[in-house]
């Protein structure tokens, strides 16, 4: 057996900087969110992935992948949703068996006035916090890690199924 590669001080710092980064920007944007919209990260997120698909629907499967959500996480998160009047099911045309997550006006409507509110959240949480001169090599160093590490069997993430 070979003896581990521990992690050198700096290796450590990279490591639980991230760890600790992720978790708190995050519990940033969560509670700004429910502050402000009455919406956690995640339901803005459903939202924001349904308003970039195609008619504003996405087969609950690609709407999973999507989010990086099993069928039963986002299955329950849509059930809040849909008793808010802000997302409803339907089956898909195509195939009897599907469902459909499809944003109603109501939704659209409510993510569009918390948008303003998140996106200078994100920017005072994240962004702003980079500088220009960094923001190049930042984006891919984290484009490169999300390659790495993504799942080989669907190959989605964040934005990629409503996109592809």
């Amino acid at each position: 057996m070979t003896e581990p590669r521990w992690l050198d001080p700096l290796e450590m710092r990279i490591w639980r900087g991230f760890l600790e980064a992720s978790l708190r920007v995050d519990q940033r944007l969560d509670a700004s969110l429910k502050e402000a919209a009455g919406l956690t990260l995640e339901d803005y997120e459903v939202l924001v992935a349904l308003s970039e698909s195609e008619g504003r629907r996405l087969r609950m499967s690609e709407l999973s992948a999507w989010l990086l959500h099993s069928q039963s996480r986002l299955s329950h998160r849509i059930d809040r949703l849909e008793r808010r009047g802000l997302v409803r099911r339907e089956k898909c045309p195509e195939d009897g068996r599907g469902l459909l997550a499809v944003l109603t006006d109501d939704g659209f409507a409510e993510l569009v006035a918390a948008a303003p509110g998140h996106l200078g959240d994100v920017r005072g949480a994240l962004i702003d916090l980079i500088e220009p001169a960094e923001r190049e090599v930042v984006a891919n160093v984290l484009e490169r890690i999300v390659a790495a590490n993504r799942d080989p069997d669907t190959q989605t993430g964040i934005g990629q199924a409503a996109r592809s």
